[in-house]
């Protein structure tokens, strides 16, 4: 099947997603265009980025650094505009066809929202949005007729497992998990470790951020929230693998018994590229998998009590309401406290549940009081790291 050639805007251009969807822009000029680029804060990156792709729309959302670039630049044919409120208008702006929303954490959510209120297809890099408001997005989604294409790998597995299936005969989603720098640790072990071994991933290269998400299974429990609602399912139906090569990224278990699995190389360029140019299959620079070199593909269950994130996600994902958007925020301030050296790597765990158990959930909450308890809960968090740091 053909593609027409479509135009993207990509929110978060800056960081691993971000960068890594420019390359599949460059590798398929004729099919991808890129309308708006979006950061935070990096405005030397975003400044090379503009000259490179002359984007008729940039953004900075961090004030400071759209004046900084403002007053080091004037571009011929892009209009610069800067401020939270600039970032969330990003994605809704007449000619952009899909929006690659890949910033980080829980400040993806108002923007993906805008641009699904604008009609624009989401190719959806930003778990957080999910996690914390899945029933107001999906359902909101649905009423603009608009896509939701997965970019995560194991997520752009199962759209790609169920691509022709009837949802109905879903028996379990696989969700497989690499297991992290630690795997088979006892938790005596993970006391002490540093930032540095926590970033050091077996086979993934990603964000700082995430890659700390991924050593505490937290990531994981994130990705078993989004599931259940991308796909409709319970979480019961939601297993998660630990698969140590990185090669399957996903599994689908259907009704009769059979399993299907989707296979390529730990190269993002790959579910990223499948969701700008979805439904059609074009050639990409990912490395090929090679079967007769390949040894051993292994699986094994995760260890829940000492990688206690996953546990908590799926606790906090059947209790509903406003509970994955408090855990969702104590994380993100407990792995920021730790990438920082305030707090230890375990204290990430301790973090989290202080501010669950602290806050009231809030059943069928809106997104206004999605808002207040995001915010609520990060100063939550706040107050119990000032706690473990004296």
């Amino acid at each position: 099947m053909g593609v027409t050639l479509k135009n993207i805007a990509i929110l978060g251009s800056t960081g691993s997603i971000g960068t890594q969807a420019l390359d599949v822009v460059c590798a398929h000029p004729e099919l991808l265009s890129v309308e708006v680029l979006a950061a935070h804060s990096n405005d030397q990156l975003l400044e090379k980025q503009i000259d490179e792709f002359n984007p008729p729309i940039a953004v900075l959302s961090d004030i400071a650094a759209y004046e900084r670039l403002r007053a080091r630049r004037t571009f011929r044919s892009t209009k610069l505009f800067g401020g939270r409120r600039a970032l969330i208008d990003a994605g809704t702006f007449d000619g952009v066809d899909i929006v690659l929303t890949s910033m980080s954490g829980f400040a993806g959510l108002e923007p993906t929202i805008a641009a699904i209120n604008a009609h624009k297809d989401i190719a959806l890099a930003n778990k957080e949005t999910l996690v914390a408001a899945g029933e107001i997005v999906m359902r909101r989604a649905e009423e603009c007729g608009v896509k939701i294409l997965p970019v995560d790998s194991e997520h752009g597995a199962f759209f790609q497992c169920l691509n022709g299936e009837d949802r109905r005969s879903i028996k379990k989603l696989l969700l497989t998990a690499s297991g992290g720098p630690f795997r088979g640790r006892a938790q005596s072990e993970l006391e002490n470790v540093t930032v540095d071994q926590v970033l050091a991933h077996p086979t993934w290269n990603m964000g700082r951020k995430i890659t700390v998400d991924s050593a505490t299974l937290v990531n994981k429990g994130l990705e078993v929230i989004e599931a259940k609602f991308l796909y409709g399912v319970d979480y019961d139906q939601i297993q998660v693998v630990v698969h140590p090569q990185s090669i399957v990224h996903s599994m689908v278990e259907f009704a009769d018994g059979s399993v299907i699995a989707q296979l390529a190389s730990t190269d993002m360029r790959l579910p990223i590229q499948y969701a700008l140019t979805y439904p059609a299959r074009i050639d990409s620079p990912v490395e090929r998998l090679d079967f007769w070199s390949m040894k051993a593909l292994t699986f094994e269950a995760p260890d829940p009590d000492t990688f206690r994130g996953l546990r908590i996600a799926y606790e906090v994902g059947r209790r509903g309401g406003s509970a994955p958007c408090v855990f969702n925020a104590a994380n993100e301030i407990a792995v920021g406290a730790f990438l920082d050296g305030r707090i230890k790597f375990l204290d990430i765990y301790r973090v989290i549940e202080g501010v669950l158990d602290r806050h009231a959930i809030v059943d069928s909450p809106t997104l206004e009081q999605l808002i207040d308890e995001n915010r609520s809960a990060r100063s939550e968090a706040d107050k119990i790291i000032s706690a473990l740091e004296h």
